[in-house]
């Protein structure tokens, strides 16, 4: 594991772009817009789907999102992105013209739901239901964090599921929704296929992400304090970000 106080900053992205061809993949929350105590409770900056999509230009159409979020739900936030995007943790993925790129992930059922959304209500946690799976929200309580998980460990075993966990979040998923089987899809593709990938992202499950780019020859870019096993370069925020890609 490296320390973020280890980690510089990556070149300039004009500098990487010079070089070779190159595909950007941002996760959304803690990258792109600020940790909010909810997911609904984000700020996202104005305008930033239209930097978004002058930034896809730039690299030819190499520019994906890729989220823990649901794409409705980024969609919510952002309005039609028309670009690449992956939501919940890479398992739906769609192209820039919103046509899918691989199978539709399929969510949990109906009594598996019931059964964490009574967990939730019993705990004073927040349930989010989600194509692939569903999530257990305890940001507002973090000292129900090692119960929470425990909970959701139980509840996968035996489902044939998995549980990821990020800033307060334990996600309940089918097997196969990770950030670095989204890179991988599309770097299958063009106009991604042959470039250099860079992920950018600041929570556990990015790690993965960091994977997948690594697997292609490229890197990752951890963001804020957190220690990181995979990164190979550090922005220390969100503005860092916004910075470094030279969203204006």
């Amino acid at each position: 594991m490296v320390s973020p106080d280890t980690l510089p900053p990556p070149p300039p992205l004009a500098e990487l772009m010079a070089e070779n061809p190159l595909a950007l993949f941002l996760d959304f929350d803690g990258t792109l817009v600020e940790i909010a105590p909810s997911p609904g409770d984000i700020d996202v900056p104005k305008g930033l789907a239209d930097l978004l999509r002058n930034l896809r230009d730039r690299l030819d159409g190499r520019l994906a999102l890729v989220s823990g979020r649901a794409l409705d739900d980024l969609e919510t936030h952002l309005g039609p992105c028309e670009l690449c995007r992956a939501g919940s943790h890479g398992a739906s993925r769609l192209l820039h013209d919103g046509s899918r790129l691989g199978e539709a992930p399929e969510g949990l059922p109906d009594d598996a739901v019931a059964e964490l959304r009574a967990y939730a209500e019993k705990h004073d946690l927040y349930y989010e239901t989600k194509s692939h799976g569903g999530a257990l929200h305890f940001r507002r309580s973090p000292e129900k964090r090692e119960a929470t998980l425990a909970f959701a460990r139980d509840f996968a075993e035996g489902r044939e599921l998995c549980v990821t966990s990020g800033k307060g979040v334990a996600e309940i998923v089918r097997h196969g929704a990770t950030k670095e089987a989204a890179v991988e899809a599309f770097m299958a593709i063009e106009p991604f296929n042959g470039a250099t990938p860079v992920f950018i992202g600041d929570d556990v499950t990015d790690e993965d992400g960091f994977a997948g780019a690594i697997e292609f020859g490229g890197f990752g870019v951890a963001v804020g304090d957190r220690i990181s096993g995979k990164a190979r370069y550090r922005l220390e925020s969100v503005t860092a970000v916004h910075n470094w890609l030279e969203l204006e």
